[in-house]
């Protein structure tokens, strides 16, 4: 994990500036002490003034006339804990942050549609992708440079916040309108490559596309990277499907590589175990969860004990962890809780584990009590007032689908048909597929364009799932208006997965059942 120092970056050639004095005009105290997550009311105890995410935040960086520090991290990431250490616990460093900048500090489980926006930024900006996120924005919330990882001072290269800090305030004040400008094409392009690409289900292109993806599970297994790798647990599963359809051996004989990389580094490596070069440092609860919805699959298409073991063995772990064994320090989000649950189901019933089965079947009882609204869909916590997001819709719709398919249970059924109702009218895009929020942000300091995500990150890409539920939806009610919104699902991002490799993964096996079934 790095960034690109601001000096180098292509789209803002900002030069090495001397920092300049910059007068307090007004005290900025840390208000993480009361923050909705434990991640977050960690941080009280920093030097630095954080701000929670919210318009007072960015009202207070334009009263201030300065830029916004955003950081955004997780309990998971490891590299978010070293910046904490090395640097937001600095005083030298918070002292500076603290005259130069208005600091916000978002806990990325908590804001999973704040994180998806700056980090699509990011990845215009400098090229990058992970956490944390680093990220400098000006009083309107459009970022003008960031990165991911930094670290707290290093003279030789000029990639320490030492260094970077002082630029970024001075290039601010004195180079306001172009730094304006720059922001705002950003943004645009952010928005250009997030916003899909509509066309027609090609089977050459599937092909060629899974050709890709193929070779980067390889080259993941290969490297070891694919250990903590959320999306290389997807492409996994989509070469097993690929082989149980077409009984493509070679995409099976990297599958099985893969899974046997993985197999030797579960249960999930320590936390201070080496990292492979190349290698994510995704949730391990949702590594797990995405490994044995693998193993299942693996067992289902070659019958190897070996594959059948290790599912019944990895299932039992995570529904004991459904059922009470999990750290109550963490906050239960609705798309992580809903997808484990969805994998421990449908692994489960692959493997005849019933107890297993009934534990998760109890948990997303649970859940629904918590979160579910009928005719509003579901909320993203049990307390917070985020709601409205694509990804728990789909989570639980695709987790009450495994449901039903265990048990018979049509109340299941009816909260997914339910759900889709919602999807059609609150998140639907006329232009095609849909958007990852019901509304445009209310906290954010502007209003902001809806995105819409198709390729796989931390979860399974947020449409890709959707054309997923909706075809499990169609079987299940043998209602082909399902079908017909799977299709036109896809079809919206049709253009827009060409060398994506392993995060098109969700997108390639739902398209390729798609061509199957025509």
């Amino acid at each position: 994990m790095f960034a690109v120092p601001l000096r180098t970056l292509p789209l803002i050639p900002l030069p090495l500036l001397v920092l300049a004095c910059v007068s307090e005009r007004g005290p900025i105290t840390n208000r993480m002490a009361h923050a909705g997550t434990n991640y977050l009311s960690r941080a009280a105890r920093h030097p630095v003034s954080w701000q929670p995410w919210g318009k007072a935040a960015f009202a207070l960086a334009a009263q201030l006339d300065r830029p916004v520090l955003l950081f955004v991290g997780a309990d998971d990431c490891r590299g978010c804990a070293a910046m904490d250490q090395e640097a937001y616990d600095n005083p030298a460093l918070a002292g500076l942050i603290n005259s130069l900048f208005v600091p916000v500090r978002v806990d990325r489980d908590e804001r999973p549609d704040v994180a998806q926006r700056y980090q699509a930024a990011v990845q215009t900006l400098a090229g990058l992708r992970g956490y944390p996120l680093t990220v400098f924005l000006t009083p309107d919330g459009s970022a003008f440079f960031g990165g991911t990882y930094f670290p707290a001072d290093d003279p030789m290269t000029g990639r320490g916040l030492m260094q970077i800090l002082p630029d970024v305030a001075r290039s601010y004040r004195d180079q306001r309108q172009f730094i304006i400008q720059q922001a705002a094409l950003v943004r645009q392009l952010a928005m250009t490559r997030s916003g899909g690409s509509h066309g027609v289900l090609q089977p050459r292109q599937l092909e060629f596309e899974m050709g890709t993806m193929r070779g980067g599970v390889a080259v993941a297994a290969a490297s070891g990277a694919v250990r903590r790798n959320f999306p290389a647990t997807r492409a996994v599963g989509a070469l097993l499907s690929d082989y149980g359809r077409m009984g493509d051996t070679t995409s099976l004989g990297v599958a099985r590589a893969a899974l046997d990389r993985m197999l030797d580094s579960a249960p999930p490596l320590p936390a201070d175990a080496p990292e492979p070069q190349g290698a994510r440092d995704d949730p391990p609860t949702i590594v797990r969860a995405g490994l044995l919805r693998d193993l299942a699959q693996a067992w289902a298409v070659t019958g190897e004990a070996r594959y059948g073991d290790a599912a019944r063995r990895l299932a039992g772990a995570l529904a004991g962890e459904l059922g009470g064994g999990r750290r109550t320090d963490r906050a239960v989000f609705t798309d992580r809780e809903a997808f484990v649950i969805g994998s421990v189901l449908e692994a489960a019933g692959a493997v005849g584990d019933s107890a297993a089965e009934a534990a998760a079947r109890m948990a997303l009882d649970s859940l629904l009590v918590r979160v579910y609204t009928p005719g509003w869909g579901v909320r993203h916590a049990v307390v917070g007032s985020v709601q409205g997001l694509l990804q728990d819709q789909m989570q639980v719709a695709g987790a009450c689908l495994a449901a039903h398919a265990a048990t018979g249970d049509t109340r299941y059924l009816a909260v997914a048909r339910d759900i889709a109702a919602v999807l059609d009218r609150d998140f639907a895009d006329p232009l095609g597929g849909y958007f990852d929020a019901a509304r445009p942000d209310p906290a954010a300091p502007a209003p902001e364009d809806r995105t819409k995500h198709v390729l796989d990150d931390l979860l399974p890409g947020a449409n890709a799932w959707a054309a997923r539920v909706l075809l499990q939806l169609a079987a299940a009610t043998d209602e082909p208006r399902y079908r017909r919104r799977a299709e036109a699902t896809l079809e919206a991002f049709a253009q827009a997965i060409g060398g994506e490799g392993i995060r098109a993964a969700t997108y390639l096996e739902v398209a390729r059942q798609v061509l199957g079934r025509r």
